[in-house]
This record gives C-alpha cells, sequence and structure tokens, in this order.
C-alpha cells in the first residue's frame, strides 16, 4: 500500500457546491474508486488560498492509472470542471506533494 498527496486549485466563490458535490458524491464514483484500489481518501482546503490538499492510500495492487480513460472518472471531471483549475480533458491540475514526514 502507498499513500499520494497532492494539489488542486478551487476556484473563488464555488466552495459551498464544491462541498455539496462531494457530500453527494455518485455511487457509482464512490464504487470505482474503491475497485481501483483507493480508499482512506480525503481533501482538505486551505482557505485563505482555496488550495485543495488531497490523501489518499492506494493498494499494491491499484489501477488507478486507468482512471482517466474510465467514463464515469470523464463525466466526474466534466463535472467539477467550472469548479476548478483544469487540464484541457477537464482533468484537475494536480501538483504532487513529496512525502516529507509519516507517524505511523
Amino acid at each position: 500500500m502507498s499513500i499520494h498527496a497532492f494539489k488542486m486549485q478551487l476556484k473563488p466563490g464555488v466552495l459551498d457546491e464544491y462541498r455539496k458535490r462531494h457530500d453527494e458524491i455518485w455511487p457509482e464514483l464512490s464504487a470505482l474508486l474503491t475497485e481501483s484500489g483507493i480508499h482512506d481518501y480525503s481533501i482538505f482546503l486551505d482557505e485563505q488560498t482555496l488550495s485543495l490538499f488531497a490523501v489518499l492510500r492506494v493498494r499494491a495492487d491499484s489501477n488507478r492509472d486507468a482512471l482517466p480513460d474510465h467514463p464515469v472518472m470523464k463525466r466526474w471531471w466534466d463535472y467539477m470542471a467550472p469548479l476548478m483549475e483544469v487540464e484541457p480533458d477537464n482533468r484537475p491540475k494536480e501538483w504532487a506533494l513529496p512525502l516529507i514526514f509519516h507517524h505511523a
């Protein structure tokens, strides 16, 4: 199992809608994440900068790399694109965060 952390960027004025959409996450997306080997996935907010910090655990046998090609993932990215900084394919822009310290 491994831990992945990354940063994303929320647009101004959309925090409530971003939170609402995640509170109502689609069951098929939740299932896809689990089936892909992702669990214990959290997103934190820096309220001053609107930076989002995501941390997730991935099983060793994960197929996380296949997610960008899955129709449910693409549909979610299209749905979320108006709220975040995104790549041309509507994938959220991500900045990897290297692990500096971990206490188990």
